[in-house]
């Protein structure tokens, strides 16, 4: 069965990626043409717009930055993809995107006669995770293509539900890094070397996945990691709308939030996340480096 593939940026090339390694015959779309060349040379079939890749493909992939991309590409002013979809194909968006925005989708698809899983991802290849919402048996119909991207795929509930759980996951570990920060600038400022904290939160109550960004990019100043500062400040963002909405309490998301949309205001948007300390520690009034 064809496939396409829109958006083959940073995450959505992984993604294409692991269909190309399953044999799969993959169109590929991307407003960059140079970020699909590595999946050209591998086999993938370029198509000169997003309405063109999806023609005669039964699962179109979708990758995109977030809720605003997700409207314009999927339904735009005439349809968007969605009205170049073939009658019975299914939409797999992989975007972090805002629950109301995916059933809004999902909710348009059914009335084209096409089908729509929210199935937003985690980490990358080959350890990847999938939290899928959507109909259950649209979701086991595609289950093979779906086990092809993801080590762990989820499936958490109807639309939208995907969207919900991933933003779950992102405010809690975006909001542990902020803990996380603060957790060393107290120690820092009592006199601890950042160093030999580093040593010790990993076998102590303060482990936690969001932790290692702390040794791993921020004791040394290279800030990198495999998220940008955009990306996380608009999954945070989300993620507070979102409680908001329900009247869930966010009070530390509120606070991490603040932190994130700061640390965007002095121009670091493009810098990886954990740039964010510099926030903080300006704050503080100290750095976080080792003695």
């Amino acid at each position: 069965m064809r496939q396409a593939f829109i958006g083959v940026g940073t995450m959505g090339s992984l993604m294409a990626g692991c269909l190309l390694d399953a044999g799969v015959d993959l169109a590929v779309y991307d407003i960059r043409r140079e970020a699909a060349e590595p999946l050209l040379q591998r086999g993938a079939q370029w198509a000169d717009g997003a309405e063109s890749a999806v023609d005669g493909c039964g699962i179109v992939w979708t990758s995109l930055p977030g809720p605003t991309q997700v409207e314009s590409v999927l339904l735009g002013n005439e349809g968007g993809v969605l009205s170049a979809m073939a009658e019975g194909a299914t939409l797999v968006d992989t975007t972090t995107n805002d629950p109301d925005v995916a059933r809004r989708v999902s909710t348009a698809c059914a009335e084209r006669g096409l089908t729509m899983l929210d199935a937003p991802v985690s980490g990358r290849p080959p350890t990847m995770t999938m939290m899928v919402g959507g109909q259950r048996d649209v979701f086991e119909g595609v289950r093979n293509s779906l086990d092809a991207v993801a080590a762990q795929v989820f499936y958490v509930g109807p639309a939208g539900a995907g969207c919900v759980a991933k933003l779950a996951t992102q405010y809690m570990g975006y909001t542990n890094l902020i803990a996380a920060i603060e957790g060393m600038l107290i120690a820092r400022m009592g006199g601890v070397d950042p160093a030999v904290l580093a040593e010790i939160v990993p076998v102590s109550a303060g482990a936690s996945r969001a932790f290692n960004a702390i040794p791993n990019s921020i004791l040394n100043r290279n800030f990198e990691a495999g998220g940008t500062l955009d990306i996380v400040a608009k999954d945070v963002a989300l993620a507070c709308a979102l409680a908001e909405r329900l009247g869930a309490p966010a009070g530390t998301g509120s606070i991490a939030d603040a932190r994130y949309k700061q640390a965007q205001a002095e121009g670091w948007g493009d810098e990886g996340y954990p740039i964010v300390a510099r926030v903080l520690e300006a704050l503080a009034g100290v750095e976080l480096r080792p003695r």
